[in-house]
């Protein structure tokens, strides 16, 4: 990589993380190319992205944004990964790792708050961000179809006082 790359790796890198809401660290010591493609995959599958950078060029592109947190992580052969939505990275990071034991996470940070592997983990343990909305939706709809079935329920209930009378009626005139 001659220096001009390096520049556009560094000027794309940043514009990246300015972008994204999570960067997740990771060491990828001993990974086969097969267990690589297969992490990218996953992570493609869940929104996120997962890259293998230099370590001085990760930390001069995280200089200036809110993940300067993770530059003491970058030690070693590491990888990133991120992406908007931060439960569905650390949700696929921590089930990959708990099948890879070469797949180690290092940390990551969400926006200004570094965290730890712990903090990832129950990063990860948190439903996604599409659960949220859909159960947040489900709380507003709740209360109106109870509207609508207290409201129903004072006419559907003399329908049947209506039909008992009724058939008391025929019953007694048989």
């Amino acid at each position: 990589m001659d220096r001009t790359e390096k520049r556009e790796f560094i000027a794309q890198l940043s514009a990246v993380f300015a972008d994204t809401s999570f960067v997740l660290v990771a060491q990828n010591k001993g990974l086969t190319v097969a267990d690589v493609s297969d992490l990218r995959r996953r992570m493609r599958g869940a929104g996120a992205t997962y890259k293998v950078a230099k370590n001085r060029l990760a930390t001069l592109a995280l200089d200036g944004t809110r993940f300067q947190g993770v530059q003491p992580l970058l030690k070693g052969p590491t990888a990133l990964a991120w992406s908007k939505d931060p439960v569905a990275v650390a949700k696929t990071a921590v089930e990959f790792a708990r099948g890879n034991d070469k797949f180690v996470i290092l940390g990551g940070a969400l926006g200004t708050q570094t965290l730890t592997p712990d903090g990832v983990k129950a990063l990860s343990e948190l439903p996604s961000l599409e659960t949220l909305r859909a159960q947040l939706l489900g709380l507003i709809q709740t209360p109106a179809t109870r509207i609508a079935g207290v409201l129903q329920a004072p006419g559907s209930q003399l329908a049947r006082v209506f039909s008992a009378f009724a058939k008391k009626d025929e019953a007694e005139a048989a």
